[in-house]
């Protein structure tokens, strides 16, 4: 659908071509279906049009005289998930919206709804695309430290509960840390970009509010480094507590066979095919278990004494 800067909605049969060409402030929510049926009066060239239909790829091109912004956005809900898809033209007094859904993309609604019941002040189409890219960010800081709380969560849980496959855990978070690092990368260049106003589509105030975005963007950018960083030292001391266990393991078999190799060298000394006087003394079958026992009993001492278990 097609909208009046002032809220008022413009149907189709009833549009004319010179309306969205002309000096009227417009802006457009189109799923991708409608922009084919929409693109005569909005005069997109057919490269921009395809571009708009597969819409596969973050990017930024300034043409003259206007902006082509392609945008994935990914479900905050479920990073894993494969992100939304969003197209914006814009030039004076024409900025258009398109996604695969336009019913189910609920950020778009929203401007929408503020425009019409007259909630932005200042009202311009670089305003509502300001509000557009402000929105995107608006409670992250909050959703980074939810993410912060569960790699705490997670490192506690390493050394206080017997729980098998933290690996799995620790790269599943690895891998919603990039998605979340590609997206506010991406957003950091769009918004430079949009600083530049190639196309003076921007008021100078408008640029400021852009460069504050900018800088937001780089701080959860930061932040979701930082959280990068955590991850890998909480996968570092979960390695290390892996590889204490294994050491704790052979340690406890090095003492066993520490213990039973002496033994061992009893047996097979006793059990060559020699006359030994201890077969003939009625008392050497006694003396070689007490003698093993000993030799066992002392190796246990001084293991336990040198704190080798």
């Amino acid at each position: 659908m097609i909208y009046n800067l002032d809220g008022t909605v413009i149907q189709l049969e009833k549009l004319k071509p010179d309306e969205l060409l002309g000096h009227m402030p417009c802006i457009g929510v189109l799923d991708r279906s409608e922009l084919i049926d929409w693109n005569p009066h909005l005069a997109i060239n057919d490269r921009i049009l395809e571009e708009c239909l597969k819409g596969m790829v973050s990017k930024f091109e300034s043409h003259d005289g206007f902006d082509y912004i392609s945008l994935m956005i990914p479900d905050k809900t479920d990073l894993m998930e494969t992100s939304s898809s969003i197209s914006i033209y814009f030039r004076t007094n024409l900025l258009i919206f398109i996604c695969d859904d336009t019913q189910d993309y609920s950020l778009l609604h929203s401007i929408i709804s503020r425009i019409e019941q007259k909630e932005i002040k200042n009202l311009s189409l670089e305003r509502v695309l300001y509000e557009f890219f402000d929105l995107l960010t608006a409670g992250d800081s909050l959703f980074l430290e939810t993410l912060e709380q569960e790699i705490t969560e997670l490192e506690e849980s390493l050394f206080t509960e017997k729980k098998k496959d933290y690996i799995k855990e620790i790269i599943l978070m690895k891998k919603r840390l990039l998605v979340l690092k590609r997206y506010y990368e991406q957003l950091f260049d769009l918004s430079e970009a949009m600083e530049e106003n190639e196309n003076e589509l921007l008021t100078n105030r408008m640029i400021r509010y852009f460069h504050i975005l900018t800088n937001r963007i780089n701080r959860l950018s930061d932040s979701i480094s930082n959280l990068r960083d955590y991850v890998s030292q909480v996968r570092e001391a979960y390695q290390t507590e892996v590889d204490i266990s294994q050491n704790r393991i052979m340690q406890l078999f090095t003492v066993i066979t520490a213990i039973f190799l002496p033994l061992t060298l009893i047996v097979g000394w006793y059990g060559m095919n020699f006359p030994m006087p201890e077969y003939r003394w009625a008392y050497g079958y006694p003396a070689v278990i007490i003698t093993c026992a000993a030799v066992s009993l002392l190796s246990i001492i001084y293991f336990k004494k040198h704190k080798w278990f």
